[in-house]
Order: C-alpha cells, then sequence, then structure tokens
C-alpha cells in the first residue's frame, strides 16, 4: 500500500514514515502543498495523508483541489487544530477522516488502515483467498494454517492482490504501487518477487497457480475451488480490544488490563529518545525566540508579524512535544498558542503571563532528560486521574493501580480555580476524588470548596464516570455526591484493590460502544445505517450477502444483529430460524427492519425468534434506542 504524506514538520515525518514503514506502508513525502499536488496528481496513491498548516498551499484548499478534479482516494487529514470549525472546514472540503496531533500511533495506523479498507474492494479487515489469510493488523498471513515467513515487499504485493483480486495487475501497475516514487525498479524485480513469493506459497501446500499469469496483461488471485473455502474475507476479532475510549470489555476481572511492553514499543521508544537528543536542543533554540517576543512585548516593541511568527512556533512546538508523549508540556505549548493567536494583539499589560508560560515551557523542556515509557502512547492501557492529597493513599493506589495495567495521574489540588487543571491530561477514562476527612464542627464555606471541586470534575468532564471517596458515609454525603455528578461512592477506608476492582468495574460499564452487525441487500441503506448508529457509539458491521452470513457472524460475534426480511437465496426469517437453532446464539438480539408493514410479516418474524420488528425508514434514535432495550434485557438476564 502506497502513502502520499504532505508534512512540513521534519520530526512528524520521522516519526510517521518509521510508524507507516513498519507497517508495510511505502511512503513518498513531500513539504509544502504545491508539490503535494504535483506528486498526487502524477502518481498513484491509495491515501493522502494532509497537514492542513503548510507552505504553498494549506492542506484544505489542497484537499478541495484534489477532490474537484474528480480524485476519489482517500484523505486523512493530520494537524494540530483540534477546534470544531477546522474539522468541519476539513471534512466539508472533501477529507475522509481528521486526526488530530498528538495522535496515538497505533489508533492513527488503525484509521489509516480503515481507510484503505474503505477505499479498496475489499473493505473488511482480515483478507482472506481460499485458504490464505492476511491479517493487516498483525501483518500475519497463513495458509491452510500454516505460517508464511515473507519480506516486507513480498508481503505488500501479497496484500495488493487481496485488497483487489478480482484485478489483473500489470507488471507497470505493481512498480507504481509497491515502490517508492525515489525507486526506480526494472520490471525484471516483479517477476523475482512473484516467482519467491509462489514458491512459498506451493511450500504451505497452495497450488503452483495460486498467483496466476495473463500473458500479455499481468497477475491475479486464481479462483479457488469452493471446497477449498471461502473467497469472502471477514471484519475484524474485537472480543477483547479497547474502544476508542480505551475502556475494555470482557477481561478478566483479576488479570492486568495490558501486557509489558512488547519488543516493538521498546524498539520505538529508543527510536524516540534517539530522535530527543537532536530534538531537544532544537526546542530549547526555538525558546530563545519565544523569550524574545517576550521581550518585545515588555516594550511594546511585538509587531502582529511577530507575534504571528511567534504563535506559529508554538504551534509546532505543541505538535512537536505531543510526538514525544510530553503530554503536560504539549498543553503548556497550546496555552501559549492560545494567547499568541487571539485576534487582538498582545499588551504590555499581558507580558507576565507570557513570561510565566515561557519559562515554564523552557524548564518543561529542559528537565526532560529521557523519554519514559508511560509516555508512549499504547492504545491499551486506560487512565485514572485520582484528585487526593493523602500522599499513603495515592502510594498505595499507585501500586495496585500498576500491577493492573492502569496509568495513574495523580492531582494533589482540591482548589477548583487552581491553574494547574490547565494542564492536567485531556483524556481520562475514569476519575477518583479523595475527599479529605470533614470534622463535624467544619465551617460550611470549608466543606463546600470540596463540593465545589466535585462540580468541576462534573462540568469539565461531563461523560466521564467520576469515584468519591468520603470518611463520611451517611445519607447527606452519599446525596450530595449523586447531586453533583458522581457515579460511586466509597467509604473510607477502603483497601486499594477494592478500589481498584470498582474502577475496572466502571471501564466495562456496559454504555461502552456495541457491536452491531447488520445484514441488508439494499446497498446504499446499509451506507447510510452507521451514520444513522455513530451518536450511539455502535461499532457497526454491514453485510450485503447473506450467504456470508455465517462466516461473518462469527468472526464479528455481534452484540445485536438486524435483519432485513425479503434478500436474494436466503430470507432473513430463515436466518433468524438458523441462529435460534444454535445454542450458541440462541439469546443474541435479533431486530427485523424492513418495508413490509403487514401483520403477518410482523407475526411471523415473532413466531421465529425476533425480539423486535420495526419498519423502514426508521430514524436513528429509535434505531438506537430499540437495540439498547435489547442488550438492557440481555444483561438483566445474565445477572
Amino acid at each position: 500500500m502506497k502513502i502520499l504524506l504532505v508534512e512540513d514538520d521534519d520530526l512528524l515525518i520521522k516519526v510517521l514514515t518509521r510508524n507507516l514503514a513498519s507497517h508495510h506502508y511505502v511512503v513518498d513525502t513531500v513539504k509544502d502543498g504545491e508539490m503535494g499536488w504535483t506528486y498526487g496528481s502524477t502518481f498513484e496513491y491509495d491515501l493522502i495523508v494532509l497537514d492542513i498548516m503548510l507552505p504553498k498551499l494549506d492542506g484544505i484548499s489542497l484537499c478541495k483541489r484534489f477532490r474537484t478534479q474528480g480524485y476519489t482516494q482517500p484523505i486523512l487529514l493530520l494537524t494540530a487544530q483540534d477546534t470544531i470549525t477546522a474539522k468541519v472546514q476539513g471534512l466539508d472540503a472533501g477529507a475522509d477522516d481528521y486526526v488530530v496531533k498528538p495522535f496515538d500511533p497505533i489508533e492513527l495506523i488503525a484509521r489509516i488502515r480503515a481507510l484503505v479498507r474503505r477505499g479498496s474492494n475489499n473493505p473488511f479487515p482480515l483478507l482472506t483467498w481460499g485458504d490464505l489469510l492476511l491479517n493487516p493488523s498483525t501483518c500475519e498471513v497463513t495458509y491452510n494454517g500454516r505460517p508464511l515467513n515473507l519480506t516486507t515487499m513480498e508481503y505488500d504485493l501479497l496484500e495488493l492482490l487481496l485488497r483487489d483480486c478480482q484485478h489483473v495487475f500489470s507488471t507497470e501497475e505493481l512498480l507504481d504501487r509497491l515502490w517508492s516514487s525515489e525507486d526506480f525498479p526494472s520490471e525484471a524485480t516483479v517477476r523475482s518477487h512473484i516467482r519467491r513469493v509462489r514458491h512459498k506459497l506451493v511450500a504451505a501446500g497452495a497450488p503452483q497457480d495460486f498467483i496466476a499469469t495473463m500473458h500479455g496483461r499481468g497477475y491475479y488471485l486464481k479462483a479457488p475451488n469452493t471446497e477449498e473455502g471461502t473467497v469472502l474475507s471477514t471484519t475484524s476479532q474485537e472480543n477483547n480490544s479497547p474502544n476508542a475510549s480505551g475502556r475494555f470489555k470482557d477481561t478478566q476481572s483479576d488479570a492486568p488490563l495490558h501486557q509489558p511492553p512488547t519488543e516493538s514499543q521498546q524498539q520505538y521508544l529508543a527510536f524516540l529518545n534517539e530522535t530527543w537528543t537532536t530534538t531537544k536542543p532544537k526546542s530549547l533554540d526555538q525558546m530563545t525566540i519565544l523569550l524574545q517576543t517576550v521581550r518585545d512585548l515588555q516594550t511594546n516593541q511585538l509587531t502582529p508579524q511577530k507575534q504571528a511568527q511567534a504563535q506559529q512556533l508554538a504551534h509546532k512546538l505543541a505538535g512537536t512535544l505531543g510526538v514525544f508523549g510530553l503530554t503536560k508540556t504539549m498543553h503548556v505549548a497550546r496555552q501559549l498558542e492560545y494567547w499568541l493567536g487571539g485576534r487582538e494583539p498582545l499588551q504590555p499589560k499581558h507580558a507576565p503571563l507570557m513570561k510565566t508560560l515561557v519559562t515554564a515551557l523552557q524548564q518543561e523542556i529542559d528537565d526532560t532528560t529521557l523519554i519514559q515509557m508511560s509516555q508512549v502512547p499504547n492504545g491499551q492501557s486506560p487512565l485514572l486521574l485520582l484528585v487526593s492529597l493523602d500522599t499513603e493513599f495515592n502510594k498505595s493506589l499507585e501500586a495496585v493501580a500498576v500491577s493492573r495495567g492502569i496509568r495513574l495521574e495523580i492531582a494533589q489540588t482540591l482548589i477548583a480555580t487552581e491553574p494547574y487543571w490547565d494542564v492536567l491530561a485531556q483524556d481520562p477514562d475514569v476519575i477518583m476524588l479523595r475527599l479529605p476527612p470533614i470534622p463535624a464542627n467544619a465551617a460550611t464555606s470549608e466543606e463546600s470548596k470540596y463540593w465545589e471541586t466535585l462540580q468541576t470534575l462534573t462540568q469539565r468532564y461531563p461523560d466521564l464516570p467520576i469515584v468519591v471517596m468520603g470518611d463520611r458515609g451517611d445519607l447527606s454525603d452519599r446525596l450530595e455526591v449523586m447531586r453533583r455528578g458522581g457515579k460511586l461512592f466509597l467509604t473510607a477506608p477502603t483497601p486499594p484493590e477494592q478500589v481498584i476492582d470498582a474502577v475496572v468495574n466502571l471501564l466495562r460499564d456496559p454504555q461502552i460502544s456495541h457491536k452491531v452487525m447488520i445484514l441488508d441487500d439494499d446497498q446504499d441503506w446499509l451506507r447510510t445505517l452507521p451514520t444513522l448508529l455513530k451518536p450511539w457509539g455502535f461499532k457497526v458491521t454491514t453485510l450485503a450477502d447473506p450467504q456470508q452470513f455465517w462466516t461473518v457472524l462469527q468472526a464479528v460475534t455481534p452484540d445485536a444483529l438486524v435483519l432485513d426480511v425479503n434478500m436474494p437465496h436466503i430470507n432473513g426469517f430463515e436466518l433468524c430460524q438458523i441462529l435460534r437453532s444454535d445454542p450458541q446464539w440462541q439469546r443474541l438480539p435479533v431486530l427485523f427492519l424492513s418495508v413490509l408493514t403487514d401483520s403477518e410479516s410482523t407475526n411471523q418474524a415473532f413466531t421465529v425468534g425476533a425480539d423486535d420488528y420495526l419498519c423502514k425508514p426508521v430514524k436513528g434514535v429509535e434505531l438506537a434506542n430499540r437495540i439498547l432495550r435489547r442488550l438492557q434485557r440481555v444483561k438483566a438476564w445474565a445477572s
């Protein structure tokens, strides 16, 4: 798979290119919008990744130009601009996705895989052809269960053939799709790779002509015999994976929520530290420019042009620091960027504030000598934000949290207006507030400040569960916690192991994403449904061919199933009967969604085992609520 990266940040180019290459992507890199247009309109790519703030031609304008010229390949915007306005502009310009810096490399690669899938003729995460199976998520390839040891180029060649298995690829196409535009291999190189892949497939048991040759045209995958296995690939296996917020599902309560760092993570950490040795001095040099900006502000010599240049510098610094996982430091840079990017020029009265921010940023960069593993995003470890003044309790909880795979960030302040809140990590998965002992004769104002802290947390993180621990467990305290948005109340002293158990249970909250599988032969309707259900966080898998139903069902293991009635070959009633005859699927919620409104069809649906019956067209809110209602009943039965 070949990607065009249009980005002017050398550090980000280096990190992204390395990450993409490790996942078998061929990357062409250019540093301005005009060159991005030249490359994108000249060479063929599977995906284009654009920064927004680019020299010569900005990313949004470049995206618009591609779309107005009929360019149909996926475009992903990668930028530090996280405002709703910027996102709307980017998506309206024709972008398929929008990722904000700093980003989790694992999430970015997953989004890229999803976009590449969406743009190919084979939109499923697991690619299969007969007994051949390729998993892009793990880069594992097997034939009839036997692993194939492939080189990077051999893997890329096989993935390309699987992505478009009905296509005959000429030698020129393979050269263009698999090699960088800076490489100029000969046609003999392609033939050599084809020969080696064929040899490895045959050694694993594949027929000699598994990769067939059409003389004069190119290479293609020969259709396997039906007894050799199904041709259609299936969707991803997500039984134990985190959802978008990092929360987990179906994990044993006494098992760690993540494994020790893998070898690839350790290699990535070493790479970051090696890169930081050269990036840190450059960042400190940039700080001298920002310090000069403060001096110019103090003497009323800061021009709008200099302020704009300083704002651009702070913007790039924030992106750089985010790449290294320096979250707190990055948020200081973001604050600095915010003030420098104001609509009105800064005044000398703002100099003390600016000096504080710049000095703090410089100190944080100077103090960072080594990038820690905890700063490397791993896509797995949920974050608990602990707000507590009790040092002893904090230490005991930290030890248990580490053993259970939960990251812990401690805020040792209970003052709602404390500036420290502005630089806290912005994405905790659960919050815990440890209230200090409140004497019986405490002044009302002293007690109220603790409740104000809880109020601040619920306002700042309205969608997150908040645990409150207090020494008093009377009714009035519990009522106050619930009224101010608390999710759970614990009475001190509660052992740290039980506290973490409570946190883990909240991370497995039933409101996290559920997997919904929808089978309907109406392709337009299938494209609409994921959008309708998106606000409720469902992970939607759609399927148009009922003959592939059983294969996809077993791969997805959905929490709920939505069936159409009238479909070719097999109707929805028959599929529901098949489900209800299998002990594993007898209690899977099944909802029918059909254009048939007659009572006979409705009765037949319930006779074969349906849980609900809706008629098209249906509003997203109604369908989502019906699905959630069925899921709640399943949970109640299971408990």
